[in-house]
């Protein structure tokens, strides 16, 4: 794997793809106090968030945008990637037999009957305070 697959968890490829798609809804108007987070770095940072579970402090120091900031480009960015890939990869039944085909192929597959779906997760590092944990 090369740098850039191992740093985004995606080719440059599809990286380029994925940009061209999402560029129309993620960019931001530059000002006259400062310009923008480009379309690039905006999808960038987003990718390196959702690959690596990094925190939004870590990514502040990785790519010099504030915390603030970082909070709110992630969900524009995951919104913009949601809204122009949902028709192509994210397909929905129509009917009860349709339901009823994926429940028999979940079943199938992985032998977990009456299961609808599966999503990834997310590790969240917390940190319990002094003598409130069960550890």
């Amino acid at each position: 794997m090369n740098s850039y697959a191992n740093f985004l968890r995606m080719s440059n490829k599809d990286y380029e793809y994925l940009l061209q798609k999402v560029e129309p809804l993620i960019r931001k108007q530059d000002t006259h106090l400062r310009l923008a987070i480009s379309p690039s770095e905006r999808l960038m940072l987003t990718l390196r968030f959702l690959a690596t579970g990094d925190s939004y402090h870590s990514l502040q120091y990785l790519f010099r945008i504030p915390v603030t900031t970082i909070s709110r480009i992630i969900p524009e960015v995951c919104e913009g990637i949601f809204t122009v890939l949902k028709t192509d990869y994210l397909q929905i039944p129509n009917s009860q037999e349709e339901w009823y085909e994926v429940a028999k192929g979940f079943e199938k597959i992985w032998n977990f009957p009456n299961c609808l779906g599966a999503l990834d997760g997310k590790h969240v590092v917390m940190k319990a305070p002094r003598n409130k944990g069960s550890l």
